[in-house]
């Protein structure tokens, strides 16, 4: 099983998502920036990394939010998801197509990865 992470950046009650660019595996679907974990890295240094890499700012990771697991045709991962708050750094689409800041009321106007679902339904559950 492949351990990634996502990261649930808050900007006034509004969630980053970010859609998976043309030449990515799951193209266009939305997601929550983030991605696999390096030997012997934390989930909490790999999300840092990640998101320095992916979007070229940096984050404090605070608090575990979820975890969904899913079996793709290349294998199971177990995505684990972390509350985030931005420190610095203009975003830069390295990875992505596109990003957005959505409310509760706006994430269902996406079409996610299949391993983000799980997390959308949570948030819509707890965010006001």
């Amino acid at each position: 099983m492949t351990e990634v992470t996502a990261a649930i950046i808050l900007r006034d009650k509004a969630i980053l998502i970010a859609q998976r660019a043309l030449d990515q595996n799951l193209a266009t679907k939305w997601e929550f920036p983030g991605g696999k974990i390096e030997s012997g890295e934390t989930p909490q240094e790999c999300l840092k990394r990640e998101i320095k890499e992916e979007l070229n700012v940096d984050i404090e990771v605070l608090d575990f939010f979820a975890e969904s697991i899913y079996t793709y045709n290349s294998g199971t991962i177990k995505l684990m998801s972390f509350w985030c708050k931005w420190l610095s750094g203009d975003l830069t689409l390295n990875v992505h197509s596109r990003i957005e800041w959505v409310n509760r009321h706006e994430l269902d106007l996406y079409d996610y990865a299949p391993a983000d679902i799980p997390l959308v339904e949570k948030l819509k559950t707890i965010m006001s």
